[in-house]
């Protein structure tokens, strides 16, 4: 079988998703699940674009030896610098640069005429070459390009040095027909094309993102670019689970292989969903809760005589297995530990410790643990040690009545050390918690979303809150997960502060080692 190599981007592209800012140690957990999922290549982020993102791709790079890591830049020499700086400890450094080569974007983006990008591609690969060994260089907005545009600047990235062309669909236009044709097009057209490998980047703004990269495949294309759940600017990315379960069950149509576990689809996919706070969609395919859930009661009747009727994709497939036996208060830690390394966690003697703590704390309060609070569980124990708690949440307390004004009153340790307590009124008992908060981090808040989902199933289930907010100019998500949904909404809420005031502190160190 042809081997298709897969390009994870829910790091960079995923990220800049609205709504979704992950710090370092997040990004670190799903990057090390990235390469449990077997991604070829795990596009870390963006070094030039802020510290934050630099610390990030530096980290990921230095301990990740089983997945190419790379990051963006760029056609310009201080970015590629900066990339160097961060990827130079990786296994195999890749840079990833782009230009864009359409008439749209080269006219009023760019402000270039085709001669100048010409240029400027060739000089920018040219110089990533005298650092990196592999040189992946993109034309953003490819496929509104001129074709024959496309063949001269890719004959002449490949000259410099390029190792893979990337032709990203960067807005989504293209149909599955259309955007085969364009890699027929220069399979046959580009000098030396046989000597790099070719890339499909597909966005999902007509919903056939997934349809296009498969037909990219198809036509030539060696690599497919996506994120995990399809996350991604507008309408978000092509899905890699998608497209990774498509080729393994119609193998005898496509005949092509790419590499990826698939039994660790369902943890990567839970993973990303929990860490960026995207809801999976109940019917999205794959992974969806409701992805083999069969209502109908014909095809009820069908499932239980033979579950080929009506299930091409089995859960066991992606490592949705049946739950092992839920454990409880009397549960020992041997247990505890036995099932945390099952689950596929590293957790520290100390991680550990603390984990059975808290497990022991809500065993108290739930009848049963189950899966799902297991993972939310050991999953916040792993990044827990970059979650800085400048703003720490102690007490809330709301007094509500269907004919009384909802009062909430908070408190919470402040930077200064001291236990602050606030109290105020709101239209509803959140309202009230969010106006008690405002007052105490002294700071103008807007609310751009907020919402509660259940962790489970049952009354005694986990709530989980994930509060989008813009604070002092910048939008921060923040999250957190309680049986009480309020305590979570108003941990969720500092939680986005604090991941402020954290990026507010290391630009400060940066500048003052700089200056």
């Amino acid at each position: 079988m042809r081997r298709i190599d897969i390009f994870d981007t829910t790091l960079r592209d995923g990220e800049q998703s609205a709504g979704i800012n992950l710090n370092t140690a997040e990004k670190m957990e799903i990057a090390r699940q990235l390469e449990r999922f077997g991604a070829t290549v795990i596009e870390a982020g963006f070094p030039a674009s802020s510290p934050g993102d630099f610390e990030a791709v530096h980290r990921i790079a230095n301990a990740v030896k089983n997945s190419t890591v790379t990051g963006l830049a760029r056609a310009m020499k201080s970015d590629i610098d900066t990339s160097w700086e961060a990827l130079r400890g990786g296994a195999q450094p890749h840079l990833h640069v782009f230009l864009a080569t359409s008439p749209i974007h080269m006219e009023y983006k760019l402000k270039k005429s085709p001669d100048q990008v010409v240029d400027i591609a060739v000089e920018a690969v040219k110089y990533a070459k005298k650092f990196f060994p592999l040189v992946q260089w993109s034309a953003e907005d490819a496929f509104r390009s001129d074709p024959e545009f496309l063949v001269r600047i890719i004959n002449q990235v490949i000259k410099a040095g390029a190792t893979t062309i990337n032709i990203p669909d960067t807005v989504g236009y293209a149909t599955p027909q259309e955007y085969g044709a364009l890699f027929k097009f220069l399979k046959e057209n580009v000098t030396g094309i046989d000597r790099v490998k070719l890339s499909a980047h597909c966005h999902n703004d007509l919903g056939m993102a997934v349809a296009n990269s498969i037909a990219a495949i198809e036509n030539g294309a060696d690599q497919v670019e996506g994120t995990i759940n399809g996350i991604g600017e507008r309408a978000g990315n092509a899905a890699l689970e998608e497209i990774a379960v498509a080729l393994h069950i119609r193998k005898d149509m496509y005949g092509f292989e790419t590499g990826i576990n698939l039994q660790e689809i369902k943890r990567t996919s839970q993973l990303v969903s929990q860490l960026t706070g995207v809801v999976i969609q109940p019917n999205k395919a794959v992974v969806g809760r409701n992805a083999f859930a069969h209502e109908s009661g014909i095809h009820q009747d069908g499932m239980l005589k033979n579950r080929e009727t009506y299930e091409i994709i089995t859960p066991e497939l992606i490592g949705e297995t049946t739950a092992p036996l839920a454990l409880g208060k009397h549960s020992g830690r041997h247990a505890f530990k036995d099932r945390a390394i099952t689950m596929g966690f590293e957790l520290s003697d100390q991680q550990l410790n603390e984990a059975f703590a808290e497990f022991k704390k809500l065993a108290d309060r739930k009848k049963e643990i189950t899966e799902d609070d297991l993972f939310v569980l050991f999953t916040g124990k792993q990044i827990e040690s970059a979650e800085a708690s400048i703003y720490e949440l102690t007490n809330v307390q709301v007094q509500y009545g269907t004919s009384n004004v909802p009062t909430a009153t908070v408190a919470a340790n402040v930077p200064s050390g001291e236990n602050v307590v606030v109290a105020t009124t709101g239209a509803g008992s959140v309202e009230a918690i969010f106006n008690a908060l405002e007052l105490l981090v002294k700071g103008h808040v807007n609310i751009l979303d907020y919402r509660v989902t259940s962790i489970g199933k049952g009354r005694d289930a986990l709530g989980e809150a994930v509060v989008n907010l813009r604070f002092n100019g910048e939008t921060f998500t923040g999250r957190d997960i309680s049986q009480d949904v309020l305590e979570a909404s108003a941990k969720a809420y500092l939680n986005a502060i604090n991941r402020k005031l954290v990026k507010d502190q290391a630009l400060l160190k940066v500048k003052e080692t700089v200056g």
